[in-house]
C-alpha cells in the first residue's frame, strides 16, 4: 500500500471513527478552568488542552501529561478530556493533553519526539502555566502509553533532564516488532489484521519496530527509569506484552504497580462498563497525587 492509499484508507477511518460522545463520561463533574495553547517543538507547534484546578494554590501545581490512543493514526486530545478533568481534579495538578501528530502523515518517531518536547518546554517555562517545574508524572492509553513509555526511555537517553516521577502505562502496545497474530488472540481484542495495519502505517520503515522508542519492551537498558503504573485488560492482545515489560522493569530496580482488569477488553476506560473504568481511572489519579505528595 503506497501513502497516498494509506492517507485515503485513514481518512475514511477518522470519518467512520466512533465520536467522543459515545464514549463513557465520568459519573461526577470537576471543577477544571481548560485552556487550549499551542507550545513550540522541533516538530511545529504542537496543541495541547491543558486543565486546571478551580480551587486555590499557595503553591506552584505540578504536572500530568496525557497522551490519548488511536493506533497512532487515530484520534485526538478531546477523547480524554472528561477523564483529565478527573485527575487534574483528583490529583490537584495541572494536566497537559498532547494533541500529537498522527501517522501516517507523520510517521514515527515525529510524535515521540514531540510529546518529548512539550515536557521539555513545560519544564523550561513553568511560569507559563504556574508549575511546579521539578514535579512531572507522564502517561497515555493504548499508543498513548507506547509514547508515554518512549519519552520515558528518551529522556533516561538524554541524562534524565527531565524531573519524571511517574509514568502511567494504560493497556499499551510496547512490542511492535512481533507479528500481532504471533500474540494471544481474544474474540474481544484488536483484529491482527487491523493491528498490523496501524504499526506499519506508524513506522517508516519495518527496521524501525525494533528501536525501542517504538518496542520499549526491546530497550537493552530499563536502568533508573520512573516508577511505572502499568494497567492491562485481561482479554487484550497487548497484556502479555505490558506484564513482560513489568518484570523487566521490577528485575532492573524501577518500582511497579500491576493492576489487571479481569475480563476486560482493550479500551475498557473509554468504552464498556463505567464502574470498571471509573475504577481504573480512579487509580490512575490516586496513584499520580500520591507520587506528586512524595
Amino acid at each position: 500500500m503506497d501513502q497516498q492509499q494509506q492517507l485515503a484508507m485513514v481518512q475514511q477511518m477518522r470519518q467512520n471513527v466512533v465520536g467522543t460522545d459515545a464514549a463513557l463520561q465520568p459519573s461526577s463533574t470537576y471543577a477544571v478552568t481548560v485552556e487550549e495553547v499551542m507550545i513550540p517543538t522541533t516538530k511545529g507547534d504542537a496543541r495541547v488542552l491543558v486543565y486546571t484546578p478551580n480551587r486555590d494554590h499557595s503553591a506552584p501545581l505540578p504536572v500530568f501529561f496525557n497522551m490519548h490512543g488511536g493506533g497512532f493514526i487515530l484520534g485526538q486530545a478531546e477523547m480524554d478530556d472528561p477523564w483529565c478533568r478527573l485527575i487534574a481534579d483528583r490529583a490537584d495538578c495541572v494536566v497537559v493533553n498532547i494533541d500529537y501528530r498522527l501517522a501516517p502523515e507523520h510517521k514515527f518517531p515525529t510524535a515521540v519526539h514531540e510529546c518529548y518536547d512539550v515536557v521539555k518546554w513545560v519544564h523550561d517555562n513553568p511560569e507559563s502555566f504556574s508549575v511546579n517545574p521539578s514535579l512531572f508524572a507522564i502517561g497515555g492509553h493504548s499508543a498513548g502509553g507506547n509514547l508515554a513509555a518512549a519519552v520515558c526511555l528518551l529522556n533516561q537517553q538524554r541524562g534524565s533532564e527531565l524531573p519524571i516521577v511517574l509514568q502511567v502505562i494504560d493497556y499499551a502496545v510496547l512490542d511492535i516488532a512481533t507479528d500481532p497474530a504471533e500474540k494471544p488472540s481474544y474474540e474481544v481484542a484488536i483484529p491482527a489484521d487491523i493491528a498490523r495495519t496501524f504499526n506499519a502505517m506508524y513506522l517508516e520503515t519495518p527496521q524501525d519496530a525494533h528501536d525501542p522508542l517504538a518496542s520499549p519492551v526491546l530497550a537493552t537498558s530499563l536502568q533508573g527509569l520512573p516508577e511505572v503504573l502499568i494497567i492491562t485488560a485481561e482479554k487484550d492482545s497487548l497484556a502479555q506484552e505490558a506484564r513482560t515489560y513489568a518484570a523487566r522493569l521490577e528485575e532492573s530496580g524501577v518500582k511497579v504497580t500491576h493492576k489487571e482488569y479481569k475480563g476486560a477488553a482493550h479500551g475498557f476506560t473509554h468504552f464498556g462498563d463505567l464502574q470498571i473504568a471509573e475504577d481504573a481511572w480512579y487509580r490512575m489519579s490516586d496513584k499520580i497525587r500520591e507520587a506528586f505528595s512524595k
